[in-house]
């Protein structure tokens, strides 16, 4: 099977084709907030390096947040107008358990971290030692301090927000906090990519009519409008 995967949880957009057993593209661009821009045509040149169609793939896979709001809302739109089009299977792949899945039978637990605003953070923990991650604290928006505070022993950290508040990380920490390094510690097309072919192989695919971002929180447009 061959999926195309798409992340657009950061201003990092990335679109990856796999396969079971490798990764056929994988493109990546910071676009700041211009993923509407950018999207498509970053999909449309990954299927032509690969000599591809939509119609020659099994399936869509898209990170599906948390993440920015706007990026994730685009990320998803496009995928599945591209599903409808083209009758595929969509897979919708937890943001944070990508960037785990990067670190596969790590020796410690790896947390994934996005930057939250409102000083707050997008965190969870997992147990990759088995190749494949098992969540142990699942993903919410948290305060860094309170939230690294309730972790012991040695934990792998990944993502903006990993390193936006790594000097709190290591004062709480100390030698127990590591740090993945770039470009490894951002989200990846690849990752979602993987993650939605085991998926897609088990069925766990989305209705398009009802699939939704997963944003942990309210928008700021909620909150105002008291929704």
């Amino acid at each position: 099977m061959i999926v195309l995967g798409i992340e657009t949880a950061t201003p990092v957009c990335g679109v990856a084709l796999g396969r079971e057993d490798s990764v056929l593209v994988e493109r990546s661009l910071n676009v700041g907030t211009h993923h509407a821009e950018r999207l498509l045509p970053m999909i449309r040149d990954a299927l032509e390096e690969a000599g591809m169609g939509l119609r020659d793939i099994d399936g869509i896979a898209v990170s599906i947040g948390p993440g920015s709001f706007t990026g994730l809302r685009i990320g998803l739109s496009t995928a599945k107008s591209l599903c409808w089009s083209a009758g595929l299977p969509l897979v919708a792949v937890p943001t944070l358990e990508a960037m785990a899945a990067q670190f596969p039978h790590a020796a410690c637990p790896v947390c994934p971290a996005l930057d939250a605003r409102k000083k707050e953070v997008y965190a969870a923990l997992y147990d990759t030692s088995s190749g494949s991650p098992r969540t142990l604290i699942a993903p919410a928006a948290v305060l860094p301090v309170p939230f690294v505070s309730s972790l012991t022993g040695p934990t792998l950290f990944v993502g903006d927000g990993a390193r936006l508040y790594r000097k709190e990380i290591v004062g709480i920490l100390g030698e127990a906090a590591r740090f993945a390094p770039p470009p490894l510690d951002r989200p990846s097309a690849a990752a979602v990519a993987a993650l939605g072919l085991s998926m897609l192989g088990r069925g766990e695919t989305e209705d398009l009519a009802r699939v939704e971002p997963v944003y942990l929180r309210k928008s700021e447009a909620e909150l105002r409008h008291g929704r």
